[in-house]
């Protein structure tokens, strides 16, 4: 295992952990949150089912799972980054984009470190039959990190870890080698709630439960359609993600920034104003994205997205008014029945802002 840890620290891994395929335990509360459906939109978790749950049902032949964690927080980071983070919610009209997707995408790093990480372990130890994910399969990836160690499962359902905290990604390798697994470890949330209680949609419904259907992560990156009303406003000025529940997490003071350049913050993606943002054409878009994750969401949800931020804009009042009413209404024709409602919603909101404050008066 020590040589294991080797490697991974060489191809800049974070952590290596080892882990059962035995998750029986994990399948009743899978279940239920299917069941509820908490899954939003994401079909692919209901027609899986509980082979999320099986790995060896997944890749048969399979005995271990190889599990790594690598952080994210991109080099060059302050160390209030915190803070930081929950004051670019008070500019209204730029726009937020989670600190995962500010750098290269998580998939290409990971995908490829992984495979080496198998090839240099089948040079090892022989003929190995493996096959690497990183977020690509029905796997439950956080409940693989936890029982092998890698972390706890913390309330807003994120992996944590005592002196990383949250910020990193995971990845796994399906092997057919009985390696021996590494151990789990304490919880340390304790009777902390604060993830709980900053999330802006409430989608954190109880301890450990999440309903992506009210995220705007989910919102924002896996939801196709129309965003639900009643949650725009909620969503401020965040574009691509929703970094609030680990921006409060006090264990997230122990986040350790990147050794890799891959995440290292792109120039004109945050807090870029929205005006800007609205007036990429889809090649802009494409071009400005390439490389990046936020680019698999397309130039209509982007748009859709933007819209949403700047109705927010608009209905505080914010002096950018001019620019983004302008932005918004050179889409008002717009080929996506989305991107119209979307805009058209944006463009209300500054006339509702001033029918409230003459009612007041």
């Amino acid at each position: 295992m020590a040589q294991l840890q080797a490697w991974g620290q060489e191809l800049g891994f974070s952590q290596i952990g080892v882990a059962g395929v035995d998750l029986a335990s994990a399948e009743p509360g899978l279940l239920a949150w299917l069941e509820a459906g908490f899954h939003g939109g994401m079909d692919y978790m209901q027609r899986h089912g509980l082979k999320r749950a099986r790995p060896a049902e997944l890749i048969p032949g399979t005995v271990r799972v190889i599990t790594a964690r690598m952080d994210y927080l991109p080099r060059g980071t302050a160390p209030d980054w915190q803070s930081i983070e929950m004051n670019r919610l008070q500019s209204p009209a730029t726009g937020t984009v989670a600190l995962y997707a500010r750098g290269r995408d998580y998939h290409k790093v990971l995908r490829s470190r992984l495979q080496s990480l198998a090839e240099r372990l089948a040079v090892h130890l022989g003929p190995l039959g493996h096959r690497v994910f990183t977020d690509s399969a029905p796997v439950l990836e956080a409940e693989l990190a936890t029982r092998s160690g890698l972390g706890w499962r913390g309330k807003h359902t994120l992996v944590l870890h005592r002196e990383a905290g949250s910020l990193f990604f995971l990845g796994e390798i399906f092997v057919d080698v009985a390696l021996p697994p590494t151990p789990p470890v304490e919880p340390h949330c304790g009777t902390c709630s604060a993830c709980i209680d900053v999330c802006p949609t409430q989608a954190i419904v109880a301890p450990y439960q999440l309903d992506a259907r009210r995220c705007i992560s989910y919102l924002t990156i896996e939801h196709a359609g129309s965003i639900d009303e009643q949650l725009r406003p909620l969503m401020g000025n965040r574009i691509y993600g929703c970094d609030d529940c680990q921006s409060v997490c006090p264990w997230n003071k122990y986040a350790r920034t990147s050794r890799l350049p891959d995440f290292d913050e792109r120039a004109g993606l945050n807090g870029q104003s929205l005006a800007t943002l609205l007036a990429w054409t889809e090649s802009e878009f494409l071009q400005r994205t390439e490389g990046s994750a936020i680019r698999r969401i397309g130039h209509v949800r982007w748009l859709r997205n933007v819209a949403v931020a700047a109705g927010n804009a608009l209905r505080t009042g914010d002096t950018s008014a001019p620019a983004l009413r302008r932005a918004l209404e050179v889409h008002l024709g717009h080929g996506s029945a989305i991107v119209r409602e979307h805009v058209q919603w944006a463009l209300a909101q500054e006339a509702a802002a001033l029918a409230a404050v003459r009612k007041m008066d």
